[in-house]
């Protein structure tokens, strides 16, 4: 993740969009070195009956690393802790 000042944003916008857009960077903008916000791309599939922060994390890689990850409950596991979804 880079970072970028917010003067340093406002001076060169068009080009740390496009880098974020182009190369799929994250940039952290804030001050004295403290992120106020991200500057992300956007998600290429954008669902509009769920959230921006739900699009978000379906498609990015933030998560990417749990499919390698052993699952931990089973589904009887689930079921028995919250019963069946189907009523």
């Amino acid at each position: 993740m880079k970072y970028a000042t917010t003067i340093n944003v406002r001076k060169h916008l068009s080009r740390l969009v496009n880098e974020v857009r182009l190369h799929n960077t994250v940039i952290a903008i804030g001050r004295r070195k403290e992120p106020d916000a991200l500057l992300v791309r956007f998600p290429e599939y954008y669902n509009k009956a769920l959230s921006a922060e739900l699009n978000f994390h379906a498609n990015s890689d933030a998560s990417k690393f749990l499919k390698d990850e052993p699952d931990l409950y089973t589904t009887a596991d689930l079921k028995k802790r919250y019963g069946s979804v189907h009523k």
